[in-house]
Order: structure tokens, then sequence, then C-alpha cells
């Protein structure tokens, strides 16, 4: 009887937290799927980007894209003969490639990556901290090592990132700064704790800088931070992983559809654009209800990560060094299914 009771209660949660958010996200679910018209692509032909975290998943279909709409791209990632390739593609597609090699952890490397930008280029006009990790399993489990490097990755490489680009754009007076968050910068996940708390804190780091540019008067530099659903990209084959099970998530989004928002936002700055309307519901849900938000998200990653998913080796994939899988934009996980 207790059990029928628990489960009902967990329907009845759900039912309500998406009759709540579900006319705001119809609203908003064109609008949160933005592609890339004419008058923007123009605009992209004159420009010059750093995209970090360019060799797999949203980097490097961001930086294919840009180079098919003539934009001058800067890669930058830990995997130099595979950056190599990605130069490859993106002057195939039209643009012009300068591969860099730096682990965004490192701030000299990422000084390093702006310097070679402006020695090639001249000048910056857009920066996307895209490089991250993730690590998976039990917040006890994960070895503390691990922890360290998702902040060292996902919040200190940012804000690194951010340092050196919003310098240049100050001097400039104008760019964007173009911050990959998450929907767990706004609704953590049981079972991904570190990676939840450095995507919150890339949120806020963002927010706090647009009062400062605000304070400032300069309105031509802006930042945006782009907050996807979970994406079948390699993710979650270089994540690090203590569950026990194979890493997974419900109802993946094709990369195609985050790598075109993040392209539109450079020209199109938003302060914060979740991205696709199973974003838009989550951040909207929270921000009506967070306590049922986050007990049926946990309850979904609980049933899908640590019940249903099966059983898998724990490691560190390739937070700490770099391994050879994982190297398209596409994780391939929707096709195995």
């Amino acid at each position: 009887m207790c059990a029928a009771k628990s489960i009902l209660l967990r329907l009845l949660s759900l039912v309500s937290l998406v009759s709540l958010v579900s006319a705001t996200a119809v609203l908003g679910a064109c609008a949160n799927s933005p592609t890339v018209d004419d008058s923007d692509a123009r605009r992209i032909a004159s420009m010059t980007y750093v995209v970090t975290g360019a060799s797999s998943g949203f980097g490097r279909g961001v930086a294919v894209r840009l180079g098919a709409l003539g934009a001058n791209v800067v890669l930058a990632a830990r995997r130099t003969s595979l950056l190599e390739e990605v130069a490859q593609e993106v002057r195939r597609a039209g643009g012009n490639a300068l591969p860099v090699t730096a682990d965004v952890s490192r701030p000299q490397e990422v000084q390093q990556l702006m310097s070679a930008a402006l020695a090639r280029f001249g000048k910056v006009d857009v920066w996307i901290n895209n490089a991250g990790v993730g690590a998976i399993g039990p917040f006890a489990n994960i070895p503390l090592e691990d922890h360290a490097r998702l902040v060292d990755v996902n919040l200190k490489g940012v804000i690194y990132g951010s340092h050196v680009a919003l310098q240049h754009f100050r001097q400039r007076g104008s760019g964007t700064l173009v911050n990959i968050g998450s929907v767990e910068s706004e609704v953590p996940l049981a079972y991904q704790a570190s990676y939840a708390a450095t995507k919150a804190g890339v949120l806020a780091l963002d927010r706090a800088l647009n009062e400062e540019l605000r304070l400032a008067h300069l309105d031509a530099v802006r930042v945006a931070t782009v907050m996807p659903w979970a994406a079948d990209t390699p993710f979650f084959v270089h994540a690090a992983n203590y569950s026990g099970r194979q890493p997974d998530m419900v109802a993946l989004d094709p990369p195609e559809k985050v790598v075109e928002a993040i392209v539109w936002t450079s020209v199109n700055p938003r302060e914060e654009l979740p991205v696709g309307w199973k974003a838009f519901m989550a951040v909207a849900g929270h921000r009506w209800l967070p306590d049922l938000a986050e007990r049926a998200s946990g309850d979904v990653s609980h049933q899908v990560q640590m019940e249903r998913s099966p059983p898998a080796p724990n490691g560190p994939g390739a937070i700490h060094q770099p391994i050879n899988e994982g190297r398209g934009v596409s994780g391939r996980m929707r096709d195995r299914r």
C-alpha cells in the first residue's frame, strides 16, 4: 500500500509540473530552437571566432558550421591530431582555421590561445567557452581528484577564457562571449553533483558579468549563456563514470539543434537561452516550483542511470587524459537504441 501511494504521489507531482509549464513551453518552443538566417550568415562571414572543446561534440559542430558560413575559426582542444582533422574540415567547408592545442584548465595556455588568434587574424569577435567534462555516479563514490578536475575545466576554464576574452572586447569596445551552460545550470541532477555545481557557477558568472557591462555602459560587449538539454554527443563516452552502469540520459536532443543555437547566439546574443522545448520547460518549471522540479528530475535520473542502464565498469573516462574514442559531433547513442 505504501509503495502504491509513493508511485501515485510521484506521478501526480510530474503531472502537476507538466501542467504548470506546458503552456509556457508551447509559447517558447519556436523561440528557443533558433536557426541562422541569411542576415546572420552575412555577418558571420567577416568574423573571427575562438571555440574551445573543438575536437568533438558541440565544439566540432560549431567550428564546421562556422566554416561553412565563411568565418575565421580558431580551434582549441587537447587532442592535437584530431584538431588538425577538424581544421581541414573547416577549410573544406569554406572557412579559415587555426588549430591550437590547449587545456583550458591552464591559464597560460588560454592566454596563448588568444595570442595565437590575434597573431593570425588580428582580432577576436566571438569567444565560445565550450570545453567541458562530466562525472556520473553517487557523489561519495567519485574520487575527489575527479570532482576537482570538473571544477578546473568547467568553471575555472570558463573563468580563464572569459577573462582574456573580455579584456580584448573591452579594448575593442565590442565582442560577444558565449559560455555553454546546461539545463543543470538551473536544475541540478542527482548523480551529477559536481557537473551541476560547475554549470550553476557558469550561469552565476555570466549574470554578474552582464551587470558589470551594464554599469560600465559597454552595450556592444555581450555575454550569453546557452543552456542545452542533454544531447547525443561524445560527452557520455568521455565522462568519468562511477555509477557501475553505462552513462545514459532520457530523451536526448540531436546535437545539431544545439550547434545551430550556439552559432545563432553568437550574432543574436541573449543573456540566457534554454535550447528547445525540453530545456525551456525544465528551466521554467524549476523557477516556479523548484522542489517539485528537482524531485521529478532526480527520480528520472535514478531510474534511467541507476536502474535501467546496463552494467559497465567504473573509470575516469577522458577527464584527466584524452582518449581516442568520441571523435565526432554525435555520440550515436540514439542510433544504438
